[in-house]
């Protein structure tokens, strides 16, 4: 008799247990299926101008499962002023109406804030400020292939052209970033700015600041091919770079092309306010020559670990500069664009030897303030 009924209880709880496993079985179904429909019917993310993704202008997709009505709200959408934005592709995670306040004491994403997983605009850690024409978009390129390294797109001239604007203007223009990343810019012209060295000191003391330098004979001679490539008409290189227009002439040091060649006078500027240890020299024709030593150097610089390497560059031989394999944008090799790797014209021997023996001493005083000889002619 107790046998009988001791099966019969087993019988009972087998029966309860496949009960209990069967619905929630059909819970998890219906709460998948639920939210696969919404995500089907919600409306597409639109990018609006600057790249920024905004929502949508309809209500947050609704599911109703079990009874209860859910809405579907992305994991790390922004609060405060910038509530009604969110990031492409961002998790989601379900919450009741109740729930969707998204003000600054929301506890719902307390916890993101507090471990930095949500990417936010930031003031840049590290700065190329120069030199025009000697490899800046190069080492730019090259450097964001890092993945804890992010840029600003464009020269954002905050330093020398929209100062007045102020600090916040500037971060707005950052990328955003999450904790351990780098922020960087760059924009060569502030090397030759006077005003520079003591606004990105206000800025951060502890900024970082890399500084491409090259043959500045060679660098005129690039500077002047741009500008002749977007105005034909401009004279020869030579009448510009002498007084009396050919080498026979004084330097004319009130040229742009050869006034920013005079490295030491600028440099002296920025010793003024940072210590030489915050500056990092890239040598042009090494970052051409071997980008991934030079790379290396920077990613030793900002504290990185070297990711960037060999592997990543191939030589162009008809443009005669390295190429990515693959970049931030695109995992297909490619070149920088066709601007970079331009045929210089032709310039009068003569004309080039006079220009080195005017930066010579110029040269040797550079070489003095950073502790590298670039061995320059």
């Amino acid at each position: 008799m107790q046998h009988r009924q001791l099966n019969r209880t087993i019988a009972i709880a087998t029966g309860l247990l496949m009960c209990a496993v069967y619905v929630l079985y059909t819970f998890h179904a219906c709460l998948l299926s639920g939210l696969h429909r919404s995500l089907r019917q919600s409306p597409s993310v639109q990018p609006a101008a600057g790249g920024t993704t905004l929502a949508p202008t309809t209500q947050l997709p609704q599911v109703r499962i079990l009874g209860s009505l859910v809405r579907i709200v992305p994991l790390t959408v922004e609060d405060g002023a910038t509530a009604g934005k969110r990031p492409p592709a961002a998790p989601l995670r379900l919450v009741s109406p109740a729930a969707t306040n998204t003000t600054d004491g929301s506890p719902k994403y307390r916890f993101l804030r507090q471990q930095g997983l949500r990417p936010s605009r930031h003031l840049p850690d590290a700065l190329i400020i120069g030199v025009k024409k000697s490899g800046t978009r190069a080492l730019l390129e090259f450097v964001r292939l890092h993945p804890d390294v992010r840029a600003a797109g464009c020269e954002v001239h905050f330093f020398d052209r929209h100062y007045a604007k102020g600090l916040a203007w500037y971060r707005h223009h950052m990328p955003p970033t999450i904790e351990g990343q780098i922020t960087m810019e760059k924009t060569p012209s502030y090397f030759i700015t006077r005003e520079a060295p003591r606004r990105v000191r206000h800025m951060n003391p502890a900024t970082r600041l890399l500084v491409v330098v090259r043959d500045p004979v060679t660098r005129a001679i690039s500077d002047y091919t741009q500008a002749r490539s977007k105005k034909r008409d401009m004279k020869r290189f030579e009448e510009l770079a002498f007084t009396n227009g050919s080498a026979g002439g004084v330097v004319d040091t009130s040229w742009g092309p050869v006034r920013i060649g005079v490295y030491a006078r600028y440099l002296e500027r920025w010793l003024e306010h940072f210590p030489p240890a915050q500056l990092l020299f890239v040598s042009g024709e090494r970052l051409i020559a071997d980008p991934a030593v030079e790379i290396g150097r920077v990613q030793d610089f900002l504290g990185l670990k070297r990711v960037v390497n060999e592997k990543h560059f191939y030589f162009n031989s008809t443009k005669g500069f390295p190429c990515l394999l693959k970049s931030e944008e695109r995992s297909s090799p490619h070149c920088l664009g066709k601007t970079k790797g331009r045929n210089h014209p032709h310039i009068d021997g003569a004309a080039i030897d006079r220009l080195r023996e005017f930066y010579r001493p110029f040269n040797q005083k550079f070489y003095h303030l950073t502790g590298i000889n670039f061995g320059w002619p």
